[in-house]
């Protein structure tokens, strides 16, 4: 991995869990999931049953971008997404690069009965815990922070925690992470090296995913022309933040774009 922005997170993110571990060790995980409700709602069924497909990001910052939604409210941004029929919610939970927290995702899964994606840099046992502890239906996998091996792990644990894998690919190369844990295949097209965005990748990528695979198409999303394109090229999600986090009110900036999509 270069010396870029993921190997910059994963860095943190490494230092991070060293002390959550000290703090709350994994047994004590274990031992607050006892006795919890299992099953969570589905966001492979969610997207592959739904005419509108978009799952809404709350996220109030990125690496490339600076602060997008400061103090953005993250029940008032879903309650909205929500009304606004978005088919699930992806929630940021990594606190220095994106300004999220693990009490967003747990305040947002009170409020809401669409599925919630945890959107973090997974690469930990623990941090699935964290995931089904918060009320995670879903979890993000990346596949240029993993091992192949790793994702395989990760994957087979989430399954065991009754969460859900969206697997994140960018490249041809990334190919080999797919493994029968995965439920959701996700092009991201945003280079996580450079931050560099360029939706013509869901495209190019299209032809070369396992052909059952529910497909998810990950960033630069910021008209509902591209939506139809990707339709058509075999996506079923469409995983868009900062096209609404970035107005006064997202979700109704989530109602405009889906009306616009003229279904």
């Amino acid at each position: 991995m270069k010396k870029d922005i993921l190997h910059n997170i994963i860095a943190q993110k490494q230092i991070e869990l060293t002390q959550q571990k000290a703090s709350v060790p994994e047994s004590a995980l274990e031992e607050m999931l006892d006795g919890r409700p299992a099953d969570g709602r589905s966001m492979k069924k969610a997207l592959a049953e739904s005419r509108v497909g978009i799952i809404a990001e709350f996220k109030r910052k990125s690496p490339s971008k600076g602060w997008i939604n400061r103090d953005a409210n993250p029940l008032e941004v879903a309650e909205g997404y929500v009304r606004s029929k978005a088919s699930a919610l992806s929630v940021l939970t990594d606190e220095p690069f994106f300004g999220g927290t693990l009490k967003d995702l747990a305040n947002i899964r009170k409020a809401v009965e669409v599925p919630v994606l945890r959107k973090d840099f997974i690469i930990s046992r623990y941090q699935l815990l964290q995931a089904k502890l918060t009320g995670a239906d879903a979890v993000l996998l990346i596949a240029a922070a993993l091992s192949p091996k790793d994702c395989f792990l990760l994957a087979q644990e989430a399954h065991n925690l009754n969460l859900e894998v969206l697997l994140e690919l960018h490249s041809e190369e990334e190919l080999g992470h797919y493994n029968e844990y995965v439920d959701m295949v996700g092009i991201n097209n945003r280079n996580l090296g450079t931050f560099h965005t360029d939706v013509e990748n869901s495209f190019r990528m299209a032809g070369k995913l396992p052909k059952d695979a529910v497909r998810v198409s990950e960033s630069g999303i910021s008209s509902p022309e591209t939506i139809h394109r990707l339709r058509e090229a075999g996506y079923q999600g469409f995983l868009i933040g900062e096209t609404f986090m970035k107005t006064p009110d997202p979700g109704k900036a989530l109602s405009d774009f889906i009306k616009r999509l003229d279904l």
